[in-house]
């Protein structure tokens, strides 16, 4: 595909936006697990209280990604990509602003849930433009890019938070996200939309996905492949001073620190990936390689008994590594469907994975119960859902280099 200057000037500035903006996502989605415990001993709950409320608020911000997803995802189809930016940044700072402000559990998990709707609408948007906007062989090299600068967010919210209260921690996301919002105004929509818009296809038919069993399953298998990373994000590294405390760390590990150092390795990795998957010409081998590694790296973790804060800041980035599929994982669920639900698949499947810590909270909760043992319990969820990754894997056809220029019929077979 023959490229002019002001059409590749174009792509770059697309690509430097979404990043950006994929990192004020970042640190907005992951300010309340760093934090959480200052927050919350600041309103008033008790220490004793403090997990289970932290995974309240966190499952009420997964909630509204959920719903923001499948609303954020139906519109980038329905009426363009770059009207979900505009709008999913607005709503996602205004609510970061209102969090500044809460003095009970029940208002911050209400705020953290339309923070959450706001959010959804951010990476799937920003994937999408960037997979239709690129050559079909080097469109891996963008979302790499995205995904790399993004998930250094977390190292802006974890040194935010500790120089500023926590209150202020909020308030800076929320100026960042009203000041990325001038930069949008510089990117175009994609030609692939476009020319698809002003055909009479049905565009963003959420029910196109639950009509054709094919479709269906195809679209669950790209949720699943996901489920592992918020896994051990939301729960491995999230609850690090509980799981530190049960490995008898002889001081508290801080989740701010460990989740920092987790991404760090998480944007390394997403690198070595993108890289990878471009060598090989494969997304499925990488994401295979990388679910093994991550099931390794959290075994060792799992089992580290007296670990310090600083070698658990060190085995973070290493899991954060082998968790560093995130962009490829996104970019396979892009190339899977046409352009006429792309943007919804592609923004509601990493928001299904984020969303799926709900359930997995639960479950992990409930074999805590039943094994009074926050280890073995850690173990069960990481081999069981490690398992359900690779199956689902094993099932999705490579879609490398495959040609993004087509559109899925409304075709129902259940």
């Amino acid at each position: 595909m023959n490229q002019n200057s002001s059409s590749k000037r174009n792509i770059i500035l697309l690509i430097i936006v979404a990043s950006l903006g994929y990192f004020v996502d970042i640190y907005d989605l992951l300010i309340f697990s760093i934090v959480r415990v200052k927050s919350l001993t600041d309103i008033g709950i008790p220490a004793i209280d403090l997990r289970q409320t932290g995974e309240y608020i966190l499952n009420m911000q997964m909630a509204g990604l959920l719903l923001g997803g499948i609303v954020w995802g139906v519109m980038g189809d329905r009426y363009g990509r770059i009207k979900v930016l505009f709008g999913s940044i607005l709503l996602y700072s205004l609510a970061n602003i209102c969090n500044s402000f809460v003095h009970d559990a029940n208002t911050y998990a209400f705020v953290r849930f339309i923070a959450g709707i706001g959010l959804a609408g951010e990476l799937g948007a920003g994937i999408t433009l960037v997979s239709e906007s690129m050559h079909k062989d080097k469109r891996g090299y963008g979302t790499m890019i995205v995904a790399a600068i993004g998930l250094l967010g977390v190292i802006a919210a974890k040194e935010v938070a500790q120089h500023f209260s926590w209150r202020n921690a909020y308030v800076v996301g929320g100026i960042l996200g009203i000041l990325l919002l001038l930069l949008r105004l510089g990117i175009f929509e994609s030609g692939m939309y476009n020319k698809m818009a002003e055909s009479k296809t049905k565009k963003g038919n959420l029910s196109m996905l639950f009509s054709n069993k094919k479709r269906f399953w195809k679209y669950m298998h790209c949720i699943l492949i996901g489920m592992p990373l918020w896994f051990v994000v939301g729960i491995l590294l999230a609850q690090s001073p509980e799981i530190g405390a049960a490995l008898g760390a002889p001081q508290t590990l801080s989740a701010g620190s460990v989740i920092m150092f987790a991404y760090i390795g998480i944007s390394v990795g997403d690198i070595f990936a993108g890289f990878l998957a471009q060598i090989l010409k494969s997304r499925r081998k990488v994401i295979l390689l990388f679910c093994l590694i991550t099931l390794g790296t959290c075994s060792y973790y799992l089992s580290y008994k007296g670990i310090t804060p600083t070698k658990m800041n060190w085995l973070a980035f290493t899991i954060g590594i082998g968790v560093g599929y995130w962009a490829n994982f996104v970019t396979i669920a892009a190339e899977q469907f046409g352009t006429n639900i792309r943007a919804t698949v592609t923004t509601t499947v990493p928001n299904f994975v984020r969303a799926s810590l709900i359930p997995i909270t639960w479950l992990f909760d409930f074999f805590i119960i039943r094994t009074h043992n926050i280890i073995t319990s850690a173990y069960i969820m990481l081999f069981l859902l490690t398992i359900i990754a690779l199956f689902s894997l094993s099932k999705l056809k490579e879609t490398f280099s495959k040609d993004l220029n087509y559109i899925e019929e409304d075709i129902v077979s259940l």
